[in-house]
């Protein structure tokens, strides 16, 4: 049996569509935005347990901040 070859599909756009002439179309527009409102960290599973929502762990982290503080005095 010979395997089916893969065939790219078909460009469906017309040629005479000119995306850079769109009002607005400007590459990243928002991604700064973006980045200012995201700041996600994955947590181990057993750190995961440990802290059940978001509040949890940045009370921990503020604690911790506290502490090193303290030490470097």
């Amino acid at each position: 049996m010979k395997k089916e070859e893969c065939h790219e599909a078909p460009d469906e756009l017309r040629e005479e569509y000119d995306f850079s002439q769109l009002p607005g179309g400007i590459r990243g527009k928002y991604a700064q935005q973006y980045r200012a409102g995201t700041n996600l960290v994955l947590l181990e599973p057993d750190v995961a347990k440990a802290f059940p929502d978001d509040q949890s762990v940045n009370d921990a982290l503020r604690l911790l901040m506290k502490i090193a503080l303290r030490q470097q005095a």
